[in-house]
């Protein structure tokens, strides 16, 4: 928690500086067709300094449609990876109206980390599928995606701080992610089914206040 809240406190100037520079770059290429691209990353910088400064305190929650929470991810996360990786969001019955109580930068962060975890899953080529359905009593969200899958005896442990399989990482992410939805947003998060060499399906559930 400390060292979350130090990452955003030393952020902050940098970020500034690159507002700044943005700026002037603004005044002296008005048409440059990157700038906007430049705002958008710096836009996510703050945002990502916003998070590490939420985690360890409870997050204001208010409510939002889910929906376009959902396409802000994926949007994002698809200008950032291969070509060879196809984003889909599938949206069943009323769902698309449906408000939740939302601390809209870490369920964000949420989505973004499953996304990018079924990138390294594929390998850069394959699919990832985000369903949302309106079920009684609370939102559900389906992230899917088709990579190498999770052995069963695995599906608890992936959720403790140091469990990875990768190379280079703490093994924090989905820790983090369990953290944000089950204690900040009194949801259930979990591995829904899985299948090695045919990929995976990670469950979220949001109660509906």
């Amino acid at each position: 928690v400390g060292l979350s809240k130090e990452t955003a406190h030393q952020l902050g100037t940098p970020i500034s500086s690159l507002n700044a520079w943005n700026d002037l770059l603004k005044t002296r290429y008005p048409d440059d067709p990157l700038l906007p691209q430049m705002d958008e990353d710096i836009r996510r910088l703050q945002m990502i300094a916003e998070r590490f400064s939420k985690i360890g305190s409870q997050p204001k929650l208010e409510w939002h449609e889910v929906c376009p929470v959902l396409q802000s991810a994926m949007e994002y996360m698809r200008a950032r990876t291969s070509s060879k990786i196809e984003y889909r969001v599938e949206v069943k019955g009323e769902t698309e109206k449906v408000k939740a109580m939302l601390c809209v930068p870490l369920f964000e962060w949420v989505v973004e980390n499953l996304c990018k975890n079924a990138v390294d899953a594929m390998d850069g080529n394959g699919e990832i599928t985000l369903t949302a359905t309106d079920h009684p009593g609370c939102y559900v969200l389906d992230v899917a995606d088709t990579g190498k899958g999770i052995a069963k005896n695995n599906f608890s442990t992936i959720f403790m701080p140091g469990f990875t399989t990768k190379e280079r990482g703490w093994g924090l992410g989905l820790s983090l992610a369990k953290r944000i939805i089950e204690d900040y947003h009194q949801g259930h998060i979990f591995v829904k089914n899985s299948e090695l060499g045919k990929g995976t399906t990670f469950r979220i559930e949001l109660k509906k206040h």
